[in-house]
């Protein structure tokens, strides 16, 4: 689940994405020329986004799967930043027939950080960890169509699935395999990655080292290091002045024109996955009346704030489904903002006058103003916002965990992520049957086209029943020291792969 520094999102769905996109260890910070690279260099990572913890099973957050996240940790399957699905640490995989097994062999000479060699034991332990009672990887749900996990030998993962799944082997590159005797996760690591982590200092930094025993091509730098800060201004002040080589996320669009006009600096706008919701619990009064969420939304103008947010940048979004996404439709007209139509829709659900809510949100930017906007639209329609400033760690317990909550703002990061409208149990409470049987339909789907067509109904539904309010889509802006190459700028599900930057002596 991203939150943004929550468990959503290292998060959700399904194969290669059509993306014109830069891929990793593409375009970013090509402009840079003259010199040498150093390759003993230490590359400095500013970041909004640090960690909760280092499991991205037991709520890590956005921040865990930013650094750990190809970087330490691999897969059976990456996604890369372009969006496709690459071959890992599975060197080959067979689908039987019926779509039901699927049968891995393993690469050789792949060890982990301990030096423990790997074997398809690791592979079905990091599996289980994924699915099991007490996980809070938000992968769960996508994974627990898997029925058997079987390891004929040390080579070979025999997985059998409860019923087909077109998406799997996409879910599957979101799984991080780890030694399956590692022993406290949260705070250390054993991944087959190009760096090992070196050391985590709480609300400072995070360091990862190149790993000399990794089995694919070694690190272009030496050692990462992120750098955790508070808000935007401060980061950029570090970037400014070389304490840091690049902002992985910039969140301060004003602050944009003094890298601009600086020669030093590459100002990246890429593409994002990265949805702001005004997320209502739709088992909570006022919010199961499908007429109050459709007035909210029409209340707010979604173009305004997003111009008061992020100036020319980023754009409006009628449902959660970003343009990349294969099932995509145009859909802000669908709840438009019209101050007129939001009156007539609250006197209909009996709320002529209004009522109260309060709006849980977390304290890091940009949600502080967007809460502030929102209560100042609702208020023109005579809705009362008490805006309740809650840390990420609160907001997983309370909201996510708990679900005690009237409506909250988060940031979603991950592309395909509609389906967890499928989801009566996740943490907004949308509960629509026909959505529901529409989302199990695609993921069964014996071919794409058929899928697509499933999930644009299963769009076009949610919006229709305002099941959130989508804000806007984030852009996504990495801003770099001109001496950096290689590194990637679209933020796909919050990754970013820092084994191809390349950094001048």
């Amino acid at each position: 689940m991203s939150t943004k520094k929550n468990v959503l999102f290292a998060t959700s769905t399904v194969a290669a994405l059509a993306l014109a996109l830069t891929a990793c260890g593409g375009s970013g910070g090509s402009s840079a020329s003259g010199g040498t690279w150093d390759k003993d260099a230490v590359v400095n990572i500013g970041s909004l986004y640090e960690p909760q913890n280092l499991d991205n099973t037991a709520g890590g957050g956005q921040g865990v799967t930013e650094a750990l996240n190809g970087n330490v940790y691999e897969g059976l399957f990456r996604l890369t930043d372009d969006g496709k699905v690459d071959k890992l640490l599975a060197q080959d995989y067979e689908t039987s027939a019926d779509g039901l097994t699927y049968t891995f062999t393993l690469r050789e000479g792949v060890k982990f950080h301990s030096g423990k060699e790997l074997t398809s034991q690791d592979v079905k332990y990091s599996l289980e960890k994924v699915i099991a009672d007490d996980s809070q990887s938000a992968r769960k749900s996508n994974l627990e169509v898997i029925k058997d996990v079987a390891t004929p030998d040390a080579r070979t993962v025999k997985i059998t699935l409860s019923k087909k799944s077109i998406s799997f082997v996409y879910n599957l590159s979101y799984v991080w395999v780890i030694n399956s005797q590692a022993k406290n996760l949260k705070t250390t690591e054993d991944g087959t990655g190009p760096y090992a982590l070196n050391k985590w200092t709480r609300g400072s930094a995070l360091s990862l080292n190149r790993f000399a025993g990794y089995w694919g091509d070694a690190a272009a730098n030496k050692q990462v290091v992120f750098h955790y800060y508070k808000d935007a201004t401060a980061l950029n002040n570090a970037l400014l002045t070389n304490a840091i080589d690049v902002v992985t996320s910039e969140q301060s669009p004003d602050a944009l024109e003094q890298f601009k006009s600086n020669g030093s600096y590459e100002v990246n706008d890429g593409n994002s996955t990265t949805k702001l919701l005004l997320a209502f619990n739709d088992k909570a009064k006022p919010f199961t009346d499908v007429k109050v969420r459709q007035a909210v939304s029409a209340a707010i103008d979604d173009e305004k704030l997003l111009e008061s947010v992020w100036g020319g940048y980023g754009k409006p979004i009628g449902s959660m489904v970003p343009p990349t996404d294969p099932w995509y439709e145009d859909l802000t007209d669908v709840d438009a903002h019209d101050v007129t139509k939001a009156k007539k829709l609250l006197a209909e659900a009996g709320y002529a006058k209004g009522f109260s809510f309060t709006l849980d949100t977390p304290n890091y930017d940009p949600h502080p103003t967007a809460a502030t906007f929102i209560k100042s639209q609702l208020a023109k329609v005579g809705i009362t916002v008490e805006i309740n400033t809650i840390t990420p760690d609160e907001w997983y317990t309370k909201v996510y965990k708990n679900h005690d909550f009237s409506a909250t703002l988060q940031e979603h990061v991950n592309d395909r992520d509609l389906v967890w409208y499928g989801n009566p149990d996740f943490y907004w409470g949308y509960d629509n049957p026909q959505v529901t049987q529409w989302v199990e339909q695609a993921e069964e789907a014996s071919s794409t086209a058929e899928q697509t067509e499933l999930l644009k109904k299963v769009n076009r539904q949610t919006a229709e029943d305002a099941a959130s309010d989508w804000l806007y889509l984030y852009p996504q802006i990495v801003v770099a020291n001109k001496k950096l190459s290689g590194y990637p700028v679209n933020g796909l599900n919050s990754q970013f792969f820092a084994y191809d930057i390349k950094k001048k002596g």
